[in-house]
């Protein structure tokens, strides 16, 4: 597969240097594997003060992301890479699960991501969005973190990242259920009084999957 490329549209390009620059998602782009571009919506807004916001018709508080800005930076995305999909974070998307990450993971287009910002966007941009996601049921100050968690859940199963062949096959919510991964434990076998479970040191394999398997229920790690 060619290297997955990955485009944000953004006010603050910053806020993922950190992010996309360490751990498994530097490693993508070290290996080839993920292409990152950060695309500063500033530099297509509009006037000497390249306005990118105005007040929303019909009154309320707040401003919004006008549509010509943001279809300016989608069109530059666009010529960069014509068949990548545009996604945008909303709370009237669809609820983001891991089905839909490994869906975009074997997927050969790639990635525009609109981050969102002030009280959101004008709605004509949806025009040119492919899909419409949501992380979850809260607010936040913009799109800047959905967009990292949608693309760290990507990157993380492209062929090559992590390494293991199945290190992405034991895992929480595999299955879009409510089931979770097993608790595990590594050195020491004792620690502050607290030992690891003896089945896991038996060697009995069968053992080891029934207790793995009875403590994948969501009840087993409520607090």
């Amino acid at each position: 597969m060619a290297s997955k490329k990955i485009q944000i549209i953004t006010l603050f390009p910053e806020m993922f240097e950190g992010v996309l620059g360490n751990s498994m998602l530097w490693k993508a782009s070290d290996r080839g594997i993920a292409e990152y571009s950060l695309i500063n919506l500033r530099e297509y807004g509009q006037g000497p003060r390249r306005q990118v916001d105005d007040t929303p018709y019909g009154g309320g508080d707040g401003m919004l992301l006008m549509v010509e800005p943001l279809l300016k930076a989608i069109e530059v995305a666009k010529a960069n890479d014509p068949s990548a999909k545009v996604y945008l974070p909303t709370p009237r998307g669809e609820l983001y699960k891991q089905s839909t990450a490994k869906r975009i993971a074997t997927e050969e287009q790639g990635m525009i991501i609109i981050c969102p910002r002030y009280e959101g966007y004008d709605e004509r941009i949806t025009e040119w969005v492919d899909h419409q996601f949501c992380i979850g049921g809260y607010v936040l100050t913009g799109g800047e973190l959905p967009a990292m968690i949608l693309i760290d859940s990507v990157v993380r199963l492209l062929p090559g990242v992590l390494g293991g062949e199945t290190s992405t096959e034991i895992e929480s919510f595999q299955q879009d259920d409510e089931n979770i991964e097993f608790p595990q434990y590594t050195r020491p076998e004792t620690f502050q009084d607290r030992a690891v479970p003896p089945v896991l040191l038996s060697g009995n394999h069968a053992a080891i999957e029934k207790w793995r398997s009875e403590n994948s229920q969501p009840s087993v790690n409520k607090g």
